[in-house]
């Protein structure tokens, strides 16, 4: 992702008209897993979004205990998983945008939204390069 991330932000930049937001924030890396691939996917949109759209890169929003890995989990569980992961830790932009990589569930994006809203952020958008589509299977 790394070498990717300029692509990725000019394919964003084609098809996401720019949000009408106080500032930018990217869902916060685990500790443990950036330290092991070097930069955070999230953040590296987040910074090349903030520059091509002229809006500050909010960073109040930080992940406040590492989780286990998402994968394979149902919605519920990963909704549990991440429930109070993040926290503002200062007084947030009142509307901001964020920034992931990928949008499985929702789950993440909405426990980071729900911590800007306690925090005092009045509205959410989320921005993401790809959306994960499943197919289901009837019987």
């Amino acid at each position: 992702m790394r070498r990717l991330a300029r692509r990725a932000a000019e394919l964003i930049l084609e098809e996401v008209p720019r949000p009408d937001v106080s500032a930018l924030a990217a869902i916060p890396a685990d500790t443990a897993r950036s330290l092991r691939r070097g930069r955070h996917p999230a953040e590296q949109l987040a910074e090349l979004l903030a520059r091509a759209w002229d809006i500050p890169l909010e960073t109040t929003l930080t992940r406040v205990r590492s989780l286990p890995r998402q994968r394979g989990l149902t919605v519920v569980e990963r909704r549990r998983n991440v429930r109070d992961a993040f926290a503002a830790s200062s007084a947030p932009a009142r509307k901001v945008a964020l920034v992931d990589d990928v949008y499985t569930t929702g789950a993440t994006a909405d426990a980071a939204a729900r911590a800007l809203r306690r925090g005092g952020t009045r509205g959410v958008e989320v921005i993401t390069l790809a959306r994960v589509c499943r197919r289901w299977r009837v019987d």
